[in-house]
C-alpha cells in the first residue's frame, strides 16, 4: 500500500502564537528573544523581520541593528507547547500516527489506509487545516506526499501560506528543479561539496550513480543519493513515541584516558549493540558515542553508515570514528556510551561479487556462532582480544 503523509506547518510558530495573544503585533516586525539575557539570541522572528536579515540563533544585539523597528517579546515556551498539544489533539481524530516537532508548529500525520473512514488524504488535510484556522486562529500550511521528506519539502515551497500535493511516483520529477538547500537532511558540508562540482539542483545530482557520489562523499553518498530521489522510508511515529534506539553504557571502575582501554570498552559496547540489533532483526544507520569526563563535562560524536548494519566490526568502525570526534580533551574518562539510531530492517540486497558474498557469509556465520555461545553460557563466555585492555 502506498504511504500517504500529511505535513502541517504553522510558519513562524512562536510569532503566530504571540500575535494571537496580542493582536497589535500583526503586520509589525516581531522578534521573539529573551531580551534581558546578556547573550540573548533570536528564538523566532516574523516574515517582516526575516526580510531584513534577522535569523534564528542570531545575537539579539545584531538583530536589533538589522531591524530597529522590531518589537521584541520574550519566548513563552509553555504557551507554545500548549498550542502544539492542541494541534496534535485535533490531528489524532484522523490518525493514531501523529508526529509533532519540538514545539515548532510542524506536524506529520500518516493517513495511509484511512480513506474509507475519512475520505481522500487531500480532503483530510483541507478539513484539518480549516478546523485549526476556525478553532485556534492559527494559519497552517499543508501538503500531502508519499513520504515525510517529500511532504516537508512541499510545505517549504508554499511558505508562509498555501498547500501542495505530490502523488506517488512523482518524487523525482517534483524534486528535480529544486535547489538542494530545500532537501531535509543535507548538511552544510554536503551542500559545499556538491557546490564545488557546480551541482546546485536536485535533478543534477539525480543523474549521478552512487559510486560516483562515493568518491567525494564516502559514507554520506548513499544518503545523498536517496534524498535527491525522494527516498525516505522513515515512519511517522505515534504521538509521544520516541524514535527507537539501542544504547549501552560502560562505566569504568577507575577513570582512564588510555587509547587501548577506551577503544576496548567501545568494542565491547559495539558487540552488545550488534547482538541486540540482531536479536530484534534490525540494523542501524547511525551511531553516536558520548564521553563523560571525570570533571563532569560531556562530549559526543556521531557517524553514519553507508548502509544500515548490525555487524559488530562495522559498528565498531563507525563508533571509532565518532569517538575521534568526541575525544578532544586530555581529562580522564569516567563513562562511555554507545547509541545506535535510525533503526530499520537489514538491507536485503546481497553484494554483487562472489568474493564479497563469501566474506559476508563468513562474518554472519561467525556472529551467529558467537551469539549462540553467549546465549547459552553468558555474555562473558567468549571475548575478543581487543576488549581485554578495558578489563
Amino acid at each position: 500500500m502506498e504511504r500517504t503523509i500529511i505535513h502541517l506547518n504553522v510558519a513562524d510558530f512562536a510569532v503566530a502564537v504571540e500575535r494571537l495573544l496580542d493582536r497589535r503585533l500583526r503586520r509589525r516586525p516581531l522578534v521573539v528573544a529573551p531580551e534581558g539575557a546578556p547573550r540573548a539570541v533570536v528564538y523566532d522572528m516574523s516574515e517582516e523581520a526575516y526580510a531584513t536579515g534577522v535569523r534564528k540563533a542570531m545575537p539579539l544585539v545584531r538583530a536589533r541593528r538589522l531591524c530597529p523597528d522590531a518589537e521584541v517579546r520574550p519566548p513563552r515556551v509553555a504557551r507554545y507547547e500548549q498550542a502544539m498539544t492542541d494541534l496534535v489533539r485535533r490531528a489524532l481524530a484522523y490518525s493514531p500516527r501523529v508526529e509533532p516537532g519540538q514545539g515548532d508548529g510542524h506536524l506529520f500525520v500518516d493517513v495511509t489506509g484511512t480513506s474509507r473512514l475519512f475520505g481522500p488524504a487531500v480532503d483530510v488535510a483541507w478539513r484539518l487545516g480549516r478546523e485549526i484556522r476556525r478553532d485556534t486562529g492559527l494559519e497552517p500550511i499543508w501538503s500531502v506526499g508519499p513520504s515525510k521528506l517529500i511532504a516537508k519539502v512541499a510545505t517549504r515551497l508554499v511558505k508562509p501560506r498555501g498547500e501542495y500535493i505530490v502523488g506517488a511516483g512523482e518524487e523525482e520529477a517534483f524534486l528535480a528543479p529544486l535547489p538542494l538547500e530545500l532537501i531535509p537532511g543535507l548538511e552544510r558540508r554536503d551542500l559545499a561539496g556538491l557546490q564545488a562540482f557546480n551541482l546546485t539542483r536536485a535533478g543534477q545530482v539525480q543523474r549521478l550513480h552512487p559510486d560516483q557520489l562515493a568518491v567525494p562523499f564516502g559514507r554520506r553518498a548513499g544518503f545523498i543519493f536517496e534524498a535527491v530521489h525522494g527516498v525516505d522510508p522513515s515512519p511517522v511515529l505515534a504521538a509521544g513515541e520516541k524514535p527507537p534506539e539501542v544504547r549501552f553504557v560502560r562505566e569504568f571502575a577507575t577513570d582512564r584516558n588510555d587509547v587501548p582501554g577506551i577503544e576496548g570498552a567501545l568494542y565491547g559496547l559495539a558487540e552488545r549493540a550488534g547482538r541486540e540489533l540482531r536479536r530484534r532483526r534490525l540494523a542501524a544507520r547511525r551511531v553516536s558515542v558520548r564521553l563523560d569526563y571525570a570533571d563532569g563535562r560531556r562530549h559526543g560524536g556521531r557517524a553514519a553508515a553507508a548502509t544500515a548494519t548490525a555487524d559488530d566490526a562495522v559498528l565498531f568502525a563507525l563508533a571509532r570514528g565518532a569517538l575521534q570526534r568526541a575525544w578532544q580533551r586530555r581529562v580522564r574518562v569516567r563513562c562511555v556510551t554507545l547509541g545506535c539510531h535510525g533503526l530499520t530492517f537489514p538491507p536485503a540486497q546481497l553484494p554483487l561479487f562472489a568474493e564479497e558474498r563469501g566474506a559476508e557469509t563468513r562474518r554472519r556465520r561467525l556472529m551467529d556462532a558467537l551469539d549462540r555461545i553467549r546465549d547459552r553460557f553468558g555474555a562473558e563466555s567468549i571475548r575478543v582480544g581487543r576488549t581485554l585492555a578495558a578489563a
